[in-house]
């Protein structure tokens, strides 16, 4: 598959992802799923890319692809990755479903230079008007899932995040947000808009 045939299929928010990542690196990307982003990676931007899952659909559907991943939980398993073992580490769309985020984000950036770390907004504004108006858990594209049968265990806000970074000493080199159109705000010079329109952010980050 050609290259702007990869890159047209893959999210705005994995293509965002991708542009943050220098051609040749190491990157490591944890919960890759099925192997979008990674296999965009590996063959658009001759990255030495390797890959952490948690279900073995995705494992196999990664391997079916020719890509270097294993089996393995973000939450127990990260901790027996070396220091600095990468030029960047990847936390798509997993943040929310991990039990110790911070932890999580300060292992990143142990295993790696820099982290890129990307989550649903849980203060978009359609959120917290349909939670205004229904009185319930709202759910959106980006936070499909029920209640009670959701992955999600921690929620978070774009104003939480940065927050969590400034807390721990953590720089942020780039912060975009998307909307439903996938229109970006620049997070750094944006941070109300973003927060109150982003349904989703994209952070590149360092020690």
């Amino acid at each position: 598959m050609a290259a702007d045939a990869r890159r047209k299929d893959i999210r705005v928010d994995l293509q965002i992802i991708a542009d943050m990542i220098e051609p040749g690196s190491r990157v490591l990307d944890v919960g890759c799923a099925d192997g979008a982003l990674l296999d965009y990676l590996v063959h658009f931007k001759q990255v030495d890319g390797r890959g952490i899952e948690l279900t073995w659909e995705g494992v196999n559907a990664c391997v079916g692809s020719g890509l270097s991943v294993i089996q393995g939980d973000a939450d127990t398993d990260l901790k027996d990755y070396p220091d600095q073992a990468f030029d960047y580490v990847v936390l798509s769309q997993t943040l929310q479903t991990m039990h110790a985020p911070r932890t999580a984000v300060e292992e990143l950036l142990r295993i790696g230079r820099r982290a890129i770390v990307s989550f649903p907004n849980f203060a978009h504004w359609r959120l917290r008007l349909y939670l205004l108006l229904h009185g319930r858990m709202p759910m959106s594209e980006t936070l499909p899932y029920q209640w009670y049968d959701t992955p999600n265990i921690h929620f978070c806000t774009i104003k939480d995040f940065v927050a969590l970074c400034e807390e721990v000493g953590i720089t942020i080199e780039r912060s975009i947000s998307l909307d439903h159109n996938g229109t970006q705000r620049r997070i750094r010079t944006a941070l109300f808009s973003a927060n109150l329109f982003g349904e989703q952010a994209v952070f590149l980050l360092r020690r």
